[in-house]
């Protein structure tokens, strides 16, 4: 069970896990023996030990912008991508195969955003324009068979999405409107129903970006620009602010009892450095705190045999249930 949430009478001590900064740190995972991370505009991929603080293992590197990834099931070292404009299977040496790049065809230049898998295996991917033009970004979703699927549209820079351990409910942030919505999933197929807003942010506050749900429901949200991890409860209640030693966290994680938030330095002036007085900054550094909450692994990305970019030597694990690619309402 999750302990009652930290207050500002006994916040929780930030420390930097990593040394390296990164301009667009995103993408924090838990795999289940590691924690792995991006750094979206250099297209890089690390992985971490979430038992001992250091700057990891460098995977692979991509010439092309790599929002997130998720390990690709019964293919050890394999990879699912949100990376370019759209989806590829990474091999271990860094090879790709395309699924498809939605954003390819958008009318101004865009990159793909976060992204994670639900409990089915289903990738979920959000591309967005790099100049921030209102409406342009999108959220896109891969299905067992490799097809990939827009699902929702309107949007200018999508986060997350995160989902609840049942894989019934997910969460997608919008980080240009200040908005996370909430939507039915329905498992069978991946429909997403019902879209309600379920926490807005007030001007000025700093915008909702990378996020997970814990053990017991409750809603972690890095808080671009304000410095902070937010908690929410499932009714959307804030039930926590943990502050940090740095002012664009993207990606939260949680490990044993561990709040892991991935960091970045874009867009900072001065350069990030210890200021005087206002003690250590870890701008773009991967920062840990005891927290007392959990959360399961990332869900590993599941394609069936013969799917792009699944190798031929094994095969991946199939989910219960039907996949038929369906466009939500």
């Amino acid at each position: 069970m999750t302990r009652p949430p930290h207050t500002a009478a006994a916040p929780p001590a930030f420390r930097p896990w990593t040394t390296r900064r990164r301009e667009l740190g995103e993408g924090l995972r838990h795999t289940g023996d590691r924690l792995v991370t991006v750094d979206i505009l250099d297209g890089s991929l690390t992985a971490l030990d979430p038992a001992e603080p250091g700057d990891g293992e460098a995977l692979l590197r991509l010439d092309v912008p790599l929002g997130a990834v998720a390990p690709l099931a019964g293919h050890p070292g394999h990879w699912l991508a949100a990376a370019g404009t759209g989806a590829a299977v990474l091999a271990p040496d860094g090879s790709r195969t395309w699924l498809a790049r939605p954003g390819a065809a958008d009318p101004v230049p865009s990159r793909v955003n976060d992204g994670c898998c639900d409990p089915s295996g289903r990738f979920w991917f959000g591309t967005m324009p790099y100049g921030g033009e209102r409406g342009l970004g999108r959220l896109h979703r891969v299905d067992h068979d490799g097809s990939v699927t827009t699902v929702v549209d309107g949007l200018t820079i999508p986060n997350g999405p995160a989902f609840t351990a049942d894989g019934t409910v997910m969460y997608l942030a919008d980080s240009a409107e200040g908005r996370i919505d909430r939507f039915r999933v329905r498992p069978e197929d991946g429909r997403l129903l019902d879209r309600a807003t379920h926490v807005t942010f007030a001007p000025d506050s700093g915008s909702p970006d990378g996020m997970t749900v814990d053990d017991d429901g409750h809603l972690w949200v890095a808080v671009w620009g304000a410095g902070a991890v937010h908690r929410y409860a499932p009714d959307g209640t804030l039930t926590a602010v943990l502050r940090l030693p740095a002012a664009q966290p993207t990606s939260p994680a949680l490990v044993a009892g561990t709040l892991f938030v991935a960091t970045a330095t874009i867009g900072l002036v001065p350069s990030p450095a210890d200021h005087p007085g206002s003690g250590p900054r870890h701008d773009g550094r991967v920062l840990a705190a005891a927290v007392g909450a959990s959360a399961p692994p990332t869900h590993p990305a599941v394609l069936h045999p013969g799917a792009p970019g699944v190798p031929s030597d094994t095969v991946a694990a199939r989910p219960s249930g039907g996949a038929t690619p369906t466009e939500a309402p």
